[in-house]
C-alpha cells in the first residue's frame, strides 16, 4: 500500500498502538499542472498588499488633514499659533490680527 507522503500517527497513539488517522509531511509542494494557471504571489508586507495600502494610506491621510485642521482652529486663541501660523495663511489671515487698543491696554 502506498502513502503518497503520509506517515503514521503511531507515535502519537496512547499505549504506542496504530492511530485512525495519518499525518502528511509537513515539507509537500503542491502539484502545479504546466497547463493552468501561472500564479504568482503578488508583493506583500504581512497581510498588507498594494490595493489595501493604498486604502489604508488614503484614509489615513484624510483623518490626519482633518485632525491637523482641527488642532489649529482649537488653538487659534494662543498668540503663538494665531501670530506664526494663523496670519500667514493667505485670505483668512487678516481675520486673526488681534489689536489691542490703547484705551484697553493696561500697560
Amino acid at each position: 500500500m502506498s502513502n503518497y507522503g503520509m506517515k503514521s500517527g503511531a507515535h502519537l497513539a496512547p499505549g504506542g498502538g496504530t492511530s485512525p488517522y495519518r499525518f502528511r509531511e509537513p515539507n509537500y509542494q503542491s502539484y502545479r499542472s504546466p497547463y493552468g494557471p501561472q500564479y504568482k504571489v503578488g508583493a506583500h508586507m504581512g497581510v498588507m498588499n498594494r490595493t489595501s495600502l493604498q486604502a489604508w494610506g488614503t484614509m489615513g491621510i484624510g483623518f490626519g488633514a482633518v485632525a491637523g485642521i482641527f488642532a489649529l482652529f482649537f488653538f487659534d486663541g494662543v498668540p503663538k499659533v494665531r501670530k506664526d501660523i494663523l496670519q500667514k495663511i493667505p485670505y483668512i489671515g487678516d481675520f486673526y490680527v488681534h489689536e489691542v487698543p490703547p484705551e484697553d491696554n493696561p500697560f
